[in-house]
């Protein structure tokens, strides 16, 4: 008897469509798309009822437009209704198993109750000069022109200090003055006591901007000050009271905002235990300038010539470093001045 091949097909695809026909209760009823419009629907209203203080409020914040009309169009009609109805405690009640906080109706003060103290205990005040005004208000060109500038430090300010008097010399009545203090330190006072010199400097120069390159001959115990207990390089203590004293030249040296300083960190000496101490310098620096940004800047060495911790003698095949792996060579000061007078540029004009 011959086979018929449809009806073989057919029933093999009504199996199929069967086997995989998705599964519908018995008892559950198809709903029309009008009773899902009105499904949706009643879920706005609800919505609006519950949340129409918020969307007026967000309206009245946002600029001025189309949309905003259109949101304002909504939301004043459903904030009015939602304001004559509790439906926003009601939500807050319903929804406040959801709030991991504790309880913060307590004695503990609020922003608003904070009390600023500058020592002890408490939260330091954050003074005006922690902002760099360049931060706040960018793209402002310079309007102070630089008439003076001090270079000084310790061998690491050679020969920068030529390179960026001759570049400034050129066509300008900016007078540059280099005063290197060979072997001195912040970590001693021997031969100088950067303390009392940054005072001398201040009062006689009266700079308007100052460039410090300093840290050729750190790494000697410090004794914090209000203790009789010396540290030892280049522990948290030790950094601490480095930045400690760096600050307190910073200070000095600003002139309470009559001055800008620019302060150089070290480019990392090829000695291991050096570039320790290097380091440790460095970060101390960058610690210090924080209360004074808005009259001192740090400007990156390490970074320029030591990228990655990495000791350099030459960069693009042009020497860079002394042969002692300390200081800069010519070539590395004219690399250097580079980023300085950039940052000089920002805050003054250079055209004498």
């Amino acid at each position: 008897m011959p086979t018929d091949h449809t009806d073989h097909e057919s029933a093999e695809a009504r199996e199929i469509r069967e086997t995989f026909r998705p599964p519908t209760h018995p008892d559950t009823a198809r709903r029309s798309a009008r009773a899902s419009m009105a499904v949706i629907a009643v879920t706005v209203l609800v919505l609006l009822l519950f949340q129409g203080p918020g969307l007026r409020q967000s309206g009245k914040e946002m600029d001025s437009g189309v949309l905003r009309t259109l949101v304002l169009a909504v939301g004043e009609p459903a904030g009015w209704l939602g304001d004559q109805l509790p439906l926003d405690e009601l939500a807050d009640d319903a929804t406040a198993w959801l709030s991991t906080d504790e309880d913060l109706d307590s004695d503990v003060a609020g922003f608003a109750g904070a009390v600023q103290q500058v020592g002890g205990q408490g939260v330091p005040p954050v003074p005006p000069e922690a902002f760099d005004p360049r931060d706040l208000d960018a793209g402002k060109p310079p309007e102070r022109a630089l008439r003076h500038l001090l270079v000084t430090g310790d061998s690491m300010s050679q020969p920068l200090d030529s390179e960026l008097a001759r570049r400034l010399a050129d066509g300008s009545a900016i007078r540059v003055t280099r005063d290197p203090h060979l072997g001195s330190g912040i970590s001693k006072t021997f031969p100088v006591d950067w303390a009392k010199l940054a005072k001398r400097l201040a009062d006689r120069e009266k700079a308007d901007a100052v460039v410090m390159f300093l840290g050729a001959n750190e790494g000697f115990p410090l004794t914090p000050v209000g203790t009789s207990q010396e540290v030892a390089c280049c522990a948290v203590g030790w950094a601490q009271e480095y930045a400690f004293r760096v600050r307190q030249v910073m200070n000095t040296l600003r002139r309470e905002g009559q001055a800008r300083v620019y302060w150089l960190t070290l480019p990392l000496p090829r000695d291991p235990e050096r570039r320790k101490i290097a380091r440790t310098v460095n970060a101390a620096i960058r610690v210090a300038v924080q209360p004074y940004r808005a009259h001192a800047r740090v400007i990156e060495m390490e970074a320029l010539f030591t990228p990655n911790m990495t000791y350099r003698e030459s960069i693009d095949g042009t020497l860079v470093r002394d042969a002692d792996g300390i200081h800069l060579s010519d070539a590395g000061a004219k690399l250097a001045a580079d980023p300085v007078l950039k940052a000089i540029g920002a805050d003054f004009r250079l055209d004498g």
